[in-house]
């Protein structure tokens, strides 16, 4: 299994930015996909953008052009840059990480979760 330490969060006003970071100790040769979720009050979990192995990535489309995540492998590290900040985007960030395929047994892991305010 993976452990996720995330680290990042904060209070930015509109049009801001932030940097979050999400590093993983463990059963790193196992890890195959790494995002970022989040979860406004009320609303349901959703993805925010993901990144595999071979660094390929998937934004919601409410974020595409805003937000840029990237990993470094040799520091088993996954971030999320967040430029153009909005209020909306307000929520707890949550970093995942799943289990290359074929390794068994198949895992899902969830980081702690990060505050992430936009106010003015």
């Amino acid at each position: 299994q993976v452990q996720l330490v995330e680290s990042g969060g904060g209070l930015v006003q509109p049009g801001g930015s932030l940097r979050l970071s999400c590093a993983a100790s463990g059963s790193i040769s196992s890890i195959g996909t790494m995002g970022w979720y989040r979860q406004a009050p009320g609303k349901q979990r959703e993805l925010v953008a993901a990144i595999t192995s071979g660094g390929s990535t998937d934004y919601a489309a409410s974020v595409e052009g805003r937000f840029t995540i990237s990993r470094d492998n040799a520091r088993n590290t996954v971030y999320l840059q967040m430029n153009n900040l909005k209020p909306e985007d307000t929520a707890v960030y949550y970093c995942n990480v799943r289990s290359r395929p074929g390794w068994r047994p198949a895992y899902v892991n969830w980081g702690q979760g990060t505050q992430v305010t936009v106010s003015s």
